[in-house]
């Protein structure tokens, strides 16, 4: 009998190896240092988000968690570094709509976000304010949509560049409205909201936290939120979608976190776990409230499919709007 047992535990983790699972991967992690990459430049919302993980799963694992800002084309170069790191849960990716959109807008992109990913949770989404200035003659989106159908040449609207939630907004606004816009890039949100402030360009969907302060001193006006909810933190303006009679019509830059694909099950659903447990937690809520966040945790699974569903939609805007990968 005793000669047996080193052939049993041989074929157990032989088994656990053929399902994809190593028992002690999972005992064993973390063992070390955690990295979450950033694809974006540090202060902007999803560092925000990843430090405030960060902070709470160094906490609880005893281990660093560092924060890696790898920026450049738009996220696609972080997001290139997690698809070739080592899949074991200690390089993980904090992903927003680029996430889904960059395969459709840039060429020679060699990662998929399907494929070459799996996610550990999603974590919510943020709305943008529809603003214009107060010269605008439009106090409604349903105002706006028949201002826009008269005008000759077309409205104009700004955005942080090709392919973020601003473009992305405005794009699908005019395909839901059946509507001319002209877009207006800049190389970012306080670049473009200087014109859509100044009456050079007519709207923009804006980051709420840059948005309300200027539409409190009536220096914009806001017309709605552009998720299909309304924003707990904006109860009183309307969505899109109810305000312009656009049922289909809702966008929010969303966040989540991934890890690459091959990473065992039990490492990605203890970080699945954990992940969990810090978005429940009360001061993690506020403090991502306060960057205008809702809260809305999905399961790896959930957010998987979200992906999946958020890749497909975009290509379709993106080619629709005529827009040329480069």
């Amino acid at each position: 009998m005793t000669s047996r047992r080193p052939l049993l535990i041989a074929a157990a983790l032989s088994a656990c190896t053929l399902m994809g699972t190593n028992p002690a991967a999972a005992q064993e992690f973390p063992n070390k240092q955690i990295r979450i990459v950033v694809p974006f430049s540090a202060g902007g919302i999803v560092d925000s988000i990843a430090r405030t993980l960060g902070e709470r799963l160094a906490a609880r694992y005893g281990q660093p968690v560092i924060i890696e800002n790898r920026t450049g084309a738009g996220g696609a170069i972080g997001t290139d570094f997690v698809a070739k790191a080592p899949a074991d849960g200690y390089t993980l990716l904090l992903a927003s709509p680029s996430h889904a959109v960059n395969p459709s807008l840039q060429k020679g992109i060699s990662w998929d976000p399907v494929r070459d990913f799996r996610a550990v949770a999603g974590i919510g989404i943020a709305a943008n304010v529809i603003v214009v200035s107060p010269s605008v003659p439009a106090r409604t989106m349903a105002e706006f949509m028949e201002l826009a159908k008269k005008s000759n040449p077309p409205l104009t609207f700004a955005s942080a560049g090709v392919g973020t939630s601003n473009h992305l907004s405005g794009e699908l606004l005019a395909q839901e409205a059946g509507i001319k816009l002209t877009h207006v890039p800049y190389r970012g949100q306080p670049d473009a909201l200087s014109d859509v402030l100044a009456g050079r360009v007519t709207m923009m969907p804006l980051t709420p936290s840059l948005a309300m302060p200027h539409v409190r001193d009536g220096k914009l006006r806001a017309l709605a939120v552009t998720t299909a909810k309304r924003a707990s933190g904006l109860p009183d303006l309307p969505t899109v979608a109810e305000s312009a009679a656009l049922p289909n019509y809702q966008v929010g830059t969303w966040f989540g976190l991934l890890a690459p694909a091959k990473t065992p099950d039990d490492v990605r659903n203890k970080l699945a776990t954990d992940v969990a447990a810090i978005l429940a937690n009360a001061e993690v809520r506020a403090r991502l409230v306060g960057l205008g966040i809702e809260v809305v945790p999905q399961t790896g699974a959930e957010f998987d499919a979200f992906v999946v569903a958020e890749t497909a939609r975009w290509s379709r805007v993106i080619k629709q709007a005529g827009i040329e990968p480069n």
